[in-house]
């Protein structure tokens, strides 16, 4: 049996009424935070998905390429500025 069939979707006055809970919860400024990390995991989640979904070269070229990045974030000048 299909339970969203049985109680149905919330209304609107229903959503607002969750919406106020989870301000009330979280608070107003934790919640842009929320949903900031929320966006990343599924960004990560969807990533992983996809690599899932490919063949085995295009994985290891995908790790080199993260790996170079990597890299290249930890050292972004690696001239010697000193005399």
């Amino acid at each position: 049996m299909n339970c969203v069939g049985v109680m149905g979707l919330p209304g609107g006055s229903e959503v607002i009424l969750i919406i106020f809970v989870i301000l009330l919860l979280f608070g107003a400024k934790k919640l842009p935070e929320l949903s900031r990390s929320l966006g990343k995991s599924l960004g990560e989640f969807k990533k992983g998905q996809h690599e899932g979904e490919l063949p085995d070269e295009a994985i290891k070229q995908v790790e080199d390429e993260s790996d170079t990045t990597a890299i290249a974030e930890e050292h972004p000048d690696d001239t010697d500025k000193s005399e």
